[in-house]
């Protein structure tokens, strides 16, 4: 990369939450101002609300029509879809961004954020993908990145108890992190930095996964492609955890977790490992799931875990489905369509 500095693309994708898109593009215009070159999309995927209507008022009405611009899309397609609806617009353009930030619509950025991600991708040329810290909603530090999930760390994340956790300590996916910047498999799509050149060498998202798992599998290929996926604790943003989905850490243990949920994760298992080791991942959890209610009941404690959890897993396992419950859309970067002869999306 030049010493020019380097041109970013925010993107955020909407459903249902323009609200939120407006606070984090309020808190996004500082950033923009004192770093030139860098521009936000904001993705409204079909909300079918008042999205569209309030987010393009608030543009309008704030002075951001110079930076920030809204894309409808003409469905819902996921996270991956739309992220890719921004991405494959900006990438056939005369002048791609040289770096893409995905931010979740429920994100406020914090002072330096940008600058912090930035300089260290220009900094670090081996870095593909980086992510950062994250605070949750009542301030505190969520310092964590992760390891790819395996059978390990289904058995342990199924018997859910500190012992087997301490045993398999090396496979647990959620990883504390230091004050540091650190190489990791893989990071949160809710604040993830993209160098263009690694959209140019693996392609787009899947948009086959409609939530969750998309980025997890967008980081193991771009580990297979030799490329690093690196975290970065000085870029804050502040998260507030399922505004569009339901689904967050406070919640999901009390809430009926979504079918896409068990869809994306029987996509990632057999579409990376094959429908028999996904099998086999799927029949490692269950077993531990119950042999952990054993002896929970043994000792006459309840287990908080979401209703209807071991049927849906079940219903949903690999034992009896493909992958392709989602036809895979994988895009390749506008330039090597158009060189197939093709004609040009949590």
């Amino acid at each position: 990369m030049s010493k020019v500095p380097p041109s970013v693309l925010v993107v955020i994708v909407n459903y249902r939450t323009p609200e939120h898109v407006v606070d984090s593009l309020r808190s996004l215009q500082p950033e923009v101002m004192n770093q030139p070159g860098t521009s936000v999309v904001v993705v409204d995927n079909a909300s079918g609300d008042h999205s569209v209507d309030h987010i393009s008022a608030a543009i309008a009405a704030d002075g951001w029509e110079s930076w920030a611009s809204l894309l409808p899309a003409p469905t819902n397609g996921g996270f991956a879809y739309g992220n890719n609806q921004a991405i494959e617009a900006a990438m056939g353009s005369t002048a791609p961004p040289d770096l893409f930030w995905l931010l979740n619509p429920d994100t406020v950025v914090r002072p330096g954020a940008l600058r912090a991600l930035t300089e260290f991708m220009v900094a670090n040329s081996n870095a593909a993908i980086c992510g950062g810290g994250i605070e949750q909603a009542d301030g505190q530090n969520w310092l964590f990145a992760f390891r790819f999930p395996g059978i390990l760390s289904e058995i342990e994340r199924g018997f859910g108890l500190s012992i087997v956790t301490r045993l398999l300590s090396r496979s647990v996916v959620c990883m504390p992190m230091g004050s540091e910047p650190a190489r990791v498999d893989w990071v949160s799509g809710c604040t993830m930095m993209i160098r263009r050149e690694t959209i140019e060498q693996i392609g787009m998202m899947d948009e086959g996964y409609f939530l969750y798992f998309e980025e997890t599998d967008y980081c193991l290929q771009a580990r297979r492609a030799g490329l690093e996926c690196w975290h970065l604790p000085d870029s804050k943003i502040m998260h507030i955890a399922g505004q569009s989905t339901g689904v967050n850490q406070q919640t999901q243990k009390f809430r009926r977790i979504p079918a896409y949920w068990f869809e994306s994760r029987r996509r990632y298992f057999a579409k990376n490992y094959g429908r028999l080791y996904a099998a086999v991942a799927d029949t490692a959890w269950m077993l531990s799931y119950c042999l952990g209610g054993v002896r929970l009941w043994l000792q006459r404690k309840s287990r908080n875990s979401s209703p209807r959890l071991l049927t849906d897993f079940a219903r949903h396992s690999a034992l009896w489905h493909s992958h392709k419950t989602r036809k895979s859309q994988k895009r390749r970067h506008p330039s090597t369509e158009k060189s197939r002869g093709t004609s040009t999306t949590h």
